[in-house]
């Protein structure tokens, strides 16, 4: 139970996604969490000379309007403020701990055959040995070494190197450290040392003198600047670091039953994995690139990235240009009269990665393959989903074969379990009981570490059981299993023809 000898607190989570931000108080008492989202803001990227940055001034500012009106509407004072957003991206900072550029966005064109690159200087095992990460392009490392390559005077000038969610922080109070969940999705460090792989860091002529302290979740970095807290009206707040990867966050608020569940989380990315108390560092899972991100309690988070929503996303930018801004509902409605299994695409195919006309990639994809092209907006969503459900069943089953247990049941949390559909869809495809929720997962993992860091929950377990008692997930059986046993068996066989030719 929480410790009820405290006042029970309100806390402040700021979570930053690929697509968007919100900023949501959460009360915690004795028996229940409860959560009242006060600001949500777009997040757009912009395009400038041929490079993709995020706008990182306007999202201070935006995080800087979450405070103000959190302030206004909190009916006890505020106690701790955390931010999460998505891993991988960075901020350099010069000697006068001044922001030295914008943060350019990981799906910018610049680490465009830097995989390969690193790959000569240092054997692909090898650095899987020493950090336990899967090898994806938009990794930090690869963003690093770009910068290496093309001599970029940044580089050279800076002092300070910090991920997004800790730039952010940095600004809120002048502490510049490094979050631990975070830190670990850079590629960049090294789980057995516990410390940065500073040696392999230095083989790529990346500096090792800008990388600073790591610090735990749940760690009290400070209370807000005098300037902060007088602009938001929140004079004394702390600063709590939440798992401030969003992943990390989420799956700290995923209410597991069993210990061998699998989890979910879906957004823009679909991070499909389990918990384990150490990093799963071995041969299946540097063959199927699987990934060991730090978590709260000293956990760590083995996973695979799967592309996500961000299929679908981008079909609804294109479609809005061309002047048809379909919303969700309106989409999955159609779904229902598309035919099933007509065409169904490898979600994690390259091509897939950057922006651009996402719908003329999938018929493009569909044509290689041999299938029939969707059309209709509802078969491309169908394509989409489907293929979205039938992806999380393979990775599953190699997850199975690198963590050396059974999964009995997958837990989806975050913004796909507004997606019943897919929820449904993914118990169908995998055979396995689905438990669907919290679709704030983020917001509410963020608000647990900090109660935990504050000293009012004993540990994860304890702040897990408040999530299941304030918010029980949705149950998916699965169903029509004979079909989908057969998409599958067809599906299997589309991977493996993509893999043969690439």
């Amino acid at each position: 139970m929480p410790n009820t000898k405290l006042a029970m607190p309100t806390l402040l989570a700021v979570d930053i996604g690929a697509e968007s931000g919100r900023a949501v108080l959460g009360h915690l008492s004795e028996h229940h969490l409860t959560i009242q989202e006060v600001h949500r803001f777009p997040n757009k990227p912009v395009h400038v000379r041929g490079t993709l940055y995020w706008d990182i001034l306007r999202l201070y500012d935006e995080v800087l309007t979450g405070l103000w009106r959190a302030a206004r509407v909190a009916e006890q004072p505020i106690e701790s403020i955390g931010i999460d957003t998505w891993g991988v991206d960075f901020a350099l900072l010069d000697r006068q701990g001044q922001l030295l550029g914008n943060p350019v966005h990981y799906r910018d064109r610049r680490t465009e055959g830097m995989m390969d690159a690193v790959f000569q200087r240092i054997p692909k095992e090898e650095i899987y040995q020493r950090t336990g990460i899967q090898f994806m392009p938009i990794n930090t490392l690869y963003q690093l070494y770009a910068l290496v390559v093309h001599h970029d005077p940044q580089l050279e000038q800076a002092r300070t190197f910090l991920t997004i969610p800790d730039l952010l922080h940095y600004w809120l109070t002048g502490e510049a450290v490094c979050e631990f969940t975070n830190a670990t999705t850079t590629q960049c460090y090294d789980p057995r040392a516990g410390d940065w792989a500073r040696e392999m860091l230095a083989q790529l002529g990346i500096p090792t003198s800008i990388f600073t302290e790591i610090r735990p979740p749940g760690t009290i970095l400070g209370v807000l600047e005098p300037a902060v807290a007088d602009a938001t009206g929140l004079t004394g707040a702390k600063v709590v670091l939440p798992a401030a990867h969003d992943t990390g966050s989420a799956v700290a608020a995923v209410p597991f039953s069993d210990p061998k569940a699998a989890y979910i989380s879906s957004g823009t990315w679909s991070l499909v994995g389990v918990e384990t108390p150490e990093p799963v560092i071995n041969e299946q899972g540097l063959q199927h690139n699987f990934t060991n991100e730090g978590g709260v309690d000293g956990r760590f988070r083995l996973l695979k990235n799967v592309m996500g929503l961000w299929l679908l996303q981008e079909c609804r930018r294109t479609w809005a240009a061309q002047g048809n801004d379909w919303s969700y509902e309106a989409l999955m409605q159609r779904v229902q009269d598309a035919p099933p299994f007509r065409s169904l695409i490898d979600p994690d195919d390259a091509r897939f990665l950057p922006p651009g006309d996402m719908p003329a990639r999938i018929q493009a994809f569909c044509q290689e393959t041999g299938q029939p092209m969707p059309q209709s907006p509802g078969e491309m969503v169908r394509c989409i989903l489907e293929s979205l459900a039938l992806k999380y069943r393979r990775v599953i089953e190699w997850l199975e074969q690198v963590c050396g247990w059974q999964i009995p049941e997958v837990h989806i949390v975050g913004g796909g379990v507004q997606n019943r559909w897919l929820c449904q869809a993914t118990a169908n495809a995998t055979g396995r009981p689905v438990l669907a929720g919290p679709v704030e997962a983020t917001a509410v993992g963020n608000l647990l570490v900090q109660a935990m860091g504050l000293g009012y929950l004993n540990g994860l377990d304890e702040a897990r059981e408040q999530v299941r008692r304030a918010l029980p997930p949705t149950l998916y059986e699965p169903r029509e299993t004979a079909m989908w046993q057969e998409a599958y068996e067809r599906y299997r066989s589309i991977l493996a023809f993509c893999k043969s030719v690439c």
